[in-house]
Formats: structure tokens, sequence, C-alpha cells
């Protein structure tokens, strides 16, 4: 017996629904076929790593840990704008602005910085929307191959100003990169 249906896009199908051998209804080969399988996935390669002996090889559009970048001087180059955590799809992003006083001229580069920065990495995605968005390019994922670090403790994974802003050696070394070439 078949059965003609009609799919949507417009194709004809013939579905024939006949009967089972005895030896379909008893699954017996279907049985067969399926340990074979299994026993055919015993002699493959193995995708597991060892990780700490063996580092996985991380794809050249890795996108890594968060930072907040600074300039030549070692200013922070945020402004507390907000688009960055506008554009997070997550809401990972929180930040509170303030106003710099005059003698935090050496350490803000606008009139306004962010007094609190701080992102939730239990909810971010690493999507790199808040790098997009950032006018003053202040916020970048980094390049390297350093992973957000396991903990036991949710409070952990809020990462703040103390853990985001790149070190100032790091400032120091980007602009003596940008300076020679």
């Amino acid at each position: 017996m078949s059965i003609e249906t009609i799919s949507l896009s417009g194709r004809k199908k013939v579905v024939s629904n006949k009967e089972m051998t005895f030896l379909e209804r008893l699954y017996l080969i279907a049985i067969i076929k399926g340990l074979f399988i299994t026993i055919k996935h015993f002699f493959k390669k193995k995708a597991t790593i060892h990780y700490p002996e063996q580092v996985r090889e991380m794809s050249p559009v890795y996108r890594g840990r968060h930072m907040l970048k600074r300039d030549e001087q070692g200013r922070e180059n945020c402004t507390a704008c907000g688009l960055c955590a506008l554009s997070c799809p997550a809401e990972a992003i929180t930040m509170k602005a303030a106003e710099r006083r005059p003698d935090e001229k050496h350490l803000y580069r606008e009139e306004k910085y962010a007094e609190i920065y701080e992102i939730n990495m239990l909810r971010c995605i690493f999507c790199g929307l808040c790098e997009e968005a950032c006018p003053k390019d202040a916020i970048y994922l980094t390049i390297s191959k350093e992973l957000v670090p396991a903990n036991y403790d949710r409070e952990n994974f809020i990462f703040g100003k103390e853990q985001l802003v790149m070190p100032l050696e790091m400032a120091i070394q980007n602009a003596q990169l940008k300076n020679a070439n």
C-alpha cells in the first residue's frame, strides 16, 4: 500500500507502508548494525585532550578575555558612554560614570570616566559587540590565549576594573611598538 503526499515545496513524495518481514520484526539485524557501529568507534582516534599537559590549538578568530585599553600616557580610554553595555545582547556589562577631578588628569583622558565598570563573565557570550560599539576603542577582547579561569564562587566571575584595565607596562609597550612602526 502506498500513499502519495505533497510537501510544502510542491514536490510529490511516495510513502510506502509495506509489511515487515519476520527478521525485521525481530530487530536482530538492526541491533547487530548498531553494535557494529559502536565497536567501530572503539578503534577510532579519540577527540579528547589531556588538558594540563596538552593545550588545544585556538582558532585564529578566537576572542579571549575583555580588556580596557590605556593610551600612550597610561590614561584609560573609556569615557563611560555606555554604548558597550547597550550593545551587549547578554546584558553582561554594567557601569557607573563619574566626573574627573583636576588632580586625576593623568588617569583619565576625558572629563567623564567609568567609576565602576563590571562584566559578568557568566553571562558574557564573547560575541565582540561591545568591542565594535565602543567609539573610543576602549574595550577589546584579547587575542591572547588566556581563558577565563575556573572558580567555585559566582561572585568571582564578575570582573571589575581591577581585572579589566590593561596593565600600565603593556600600555607603554604598545605605545613603543606603535611609534616604531
